[in-house]
Order: C-alpha cells, then structure tokens, then sequence
C-alpha cells in the first residue's frame, strides 16, 4: 500500500544564498470515512494501512464495542474521488448488540482532524466516556529501566517516520517489554487506535498487563484511548496535558512525561513503576 508521496521541494540556506532543488517524500493524509451499519459515523484523517485496525479500535475508543463479537466483520466501500478516480476511504462496520444504540449516540457531526482526537462530541460528559474495563489499582508493574527503554524500542520500529519524518507512532509492550503491535499514523491518536483495534480482533482485551509508548506529547485524548481499552500505565516521549493528568489520576492510570534520554518523569501513579 502506498504510505508516501513524492514532492518536488527546494532546501534554501540563507547563509550560503543558495537553494538547492531535490525531490523529497512526504507521509500520506487522506479521509477515511468510518460507517456503522451502513450509516455515516465519523470522517478522520489518517495515514492509509491497518484500516481495520483503525476503525476498531476507535470504537472501542467510543465505548462502541469493547470485544470481538461485538464486531463481526468490517468492509471495504469504494468510492469516487474528487478527479474521478475509484478510492478505498471508506469502512463499514458491522456492529451488534449494545453497539448499536451507543454508536447513534455518539455520532460525529463534524471530521477528526489528525491532530485531534475527540472533535467534534457533543459535550465534555461524552468525552469521559465509562470504560467496559476498569484499570486495577494491584496487579501489575514494570522496571523503571523497562520504562526508560521503550523509546528507543519503539523508534527501531518506525519505518515511515524514518523515511518522511512527518508521522507519530505507539506502541503497545508486554511486561517484558516485547512489542504486541507497533502503528504509525500521522494522528498519534490514530497510531493508538490501531493498535487498540489489533489487539481488539486478536481477542487481547482488557490490556491489563501491558505499557502505552507514543511519540509526542501525552494528550487527554491518549488518556482517554488507554482508560477504554484498560491500559495500566501510557508513556510519552513529550509532556502531557493539564487534563491528560487530571483524567489520569481519576482513572487510576500510570502516566508518564519526557520518556527520553533513558530518564522519565512520572505525573500519576508511581506506584507501577518499580526500581
């Protein structure tokens, strides 16, 4: 699948009073239209790949489905570009049971933007929606030295981030630090959706014994997305959000700023994180 577009860009150095002319490769953003049963859900702008990755795991992030059967099955529509050509930006999903009702609810009336991740509701209260899987206070911890690891291991993993330098990535590490599903998208929110929505399809919810590593900064938004899948602790390679910290606490998540560096700074629930 292409990822990449070419582009034909000047480098200027004004110290030099030249400019050079090369041609350079740039991530891919385009629409993806999100259905439910056939009706319009939502429109986010993503980084085509992992589509259906995508769209489940930003219905968990909804409160839309939250295991396996509640999806049975996803499919591509066709559509027409703007020039006339056949395109593949849109995705029904089949969804059943409780679903159904939740994803009338929680209908978009405007599109998701790649840089936001909850554009769009209603109202603030539909933005902390209730988690299917509370986070558990005990039961699970990880080295600092882990923690401090997972940067680099999950900046090996990112392919199209080497090649554009445009893209965000996350991360999902077992207690041992092995990577269960590594996702770029130029949305890091995105990136986080699909790895939720692959572990969703591979029947691994809650994720109860596993680290959130995202490039970027830590957003309420990411929170939000760790909350709803039960992701314990979220490391960021940047800071978090004044309301990223504040729903982290009420959450009972570990979150973690500044993952860099192989130093890290804990802003919520220390207490996972072990020497």
């Amino acid at each position: 699948m292409k990822l990449i577009a070419r582009r034909r860009v000047q480098t200027v150095r004004p110290a030099e009073s030249a400019r050079r002319s090369r041609e350079d490769v740039v991530a891919l953003e385009e629409p993806l239209e999100v259905r439910v049963n056939g009706a319009r859900f939502s429109v986010t702008m993503r980084t085509p790949g992992h589509d259906f990755d995508l769209v489940a795991g930003f219905l968990v992030s909804e409160g839309v489905v939250s295991a396996p059967e509640d999806l049975p099955g996803m499919r591509v529509v066709s559509g027409i570009g703007m020039g006339g050509e056949p395109t593949f930006n849109i995705v029904d999903a089949a969804v059943t049971g409780r679903g159904v009702a939740a994803a009338a609810q929680r209908a978009r009336t405007v599109y998701t933007t790649s840089a936001c991740g909850v554009c769009g509701l209603a109202s603030i209260d539909a933005v902390r929606t209730a988690s299917a899987f509370p986070i558990l206070p005990v039961g699970f911890t990880v080295p600092e030295a882990l923690v401090a690891e997972l940067p680099d291991r999950l900046r090996t993993a990112q392919s199209l981030f080497e090649a554009t330098g445009g893209v965000h990535a996350a991360g999902l590490f077992d207690a041992a630090g092995s990577p269960l599903a590594v996702r770029e998208d130029v949305g890091r929110h995105n990136a986080v959706d699909k790895v939720v929505g692959h572990a969703l399809m591979q029947g691994l919810l809650p994720l109860s014994q596993t680290v959130l590593q995202v490039s970027g900064r830590a957003s309420f938004e990411l929170v939000q997305k760790a909350r709803m899948a039960g992701i314990p602790v979220l490391a960021a390679v940047s800071a978090p959000s004044s309301l990223a910290v504040e729903l982290a606490e009420d959450a009972g998540i570990t979150l973690v700023g500044f993952s860099r560096g192989h130093s890290f700074t804990i802003y919520a629930h220390p207490e996972r994180i072990t020497a």
